[in-house]
């Protein structure tokens, strides 16, 4: 199926299956977390189709710069909603949804093309078990980033030449300790969690996404090649309203208010 009639045909079996709508006050939170190099704009268009839909839309900011400070810099997020959160994670930032997701107002994880490590695994044991070909520049210090010529190709395969520029230039040096970080545990194991697998993505193996779906029983919410290179795909317009209409029905099945 073409891909526009394939977003199209989603959207709208996502619209006629949707409850009724709700009023904002009884909508749950969604807090949307980035993953390595990258920083929380990357959610922008998600963000702004879910606030359009009444959702209250909160964006964590990692400072990268260790597993422990991008964890916390998520529970403060966290610590300031007042309603039942569903708490979304892409790439490196399933890892720490894992462990912040403990946090009793997160009714449910959602990974999009996400790690998601058990307790006492880390995201490097679990590459090392679907490994791809990577292209890391160690900047120094503990730290790295994408090669800036390979991430037009390896991360935003979906956007314009001068968009994956842009990116590549903004990246955020990212604590290599962070990928070896074992979780002391798992709150997929003990909450409702739900996956989106991005079929094409060169940084998590398309095979290791459904491994650790299918070990905890995930219910893939969009099929193959509809998320293409997985987030940066979201800054592209179908892929933006793919993935913000697959949250937002992820939002409504995983919080038992709606």
């Amino acid at each position: 199926m073409p891909k526009r009639k394939l977003v199209a045909a989603m959207a709208m079996t996502l619209a006629t299956a949707a409850p009724a709508p709700l009023a904002a006050a009884e909508k749950p939170g969604i807090v949307l977390v980035h993953g390595a190099v990258m920083d929380g704009s990357t959610w922008r268009p998600v963000h702004d189709r879910l606030a359009g839909e009444g959702y209250r839309v909160s964006i964590v900011q990692m400072p990268l710069t260790g597993f422990d400070k991008d964890v916390a810099a998520t529970k403060r997020v966290l610590a300031m909603q007042d309603r039942p959160v569903v708490l979304v994670g892409h790439s490196y930032g399933g890892a720490v949804i894992s462990v912040a997701g403990a946090d009793p107002n997160v009714k449910a994880l959602v990974y999009v093309a996400a790690f998601q490590p058990d307790a006492g695994e880390s995201i490097a044991a679990l590459n090392a078990r679907f490994p791809m070909a990577s292209h890391i520049k160690d900047v120094g210090g503990g730290y790295m980033i994408v090669e800036p010529t390979a991430l037009h190709n390896d991360v935003a395969a979906d956007l314009s030449e001068a968009d994956a520029a842009f990116l590549a230039a903004a990246q955020t040096a990212t604590a290599v300790s962070s990928f070896g970080a074992v979780l002391p545990a798992a709150a997929w194991r003990h909450k409702p969690s739900y996956g989106i697998v991005a079929t094409q993505d060169r940084t998590v193996s398309a095979d290791l996404q459904r491994f650790m779906f299918e070990r905890s029983y995930f219910r893939t919410a969009v099929a193959a090649r509809a998320l293409g290179n997985g987030m940066t795909g979201a800054a592209a317009r179908p892929r933006s309203t793919n993935l913000a209409f697959s949250t937002r029905s992820l939002a409504r099945d995983a919080v038992g208010v709606l």
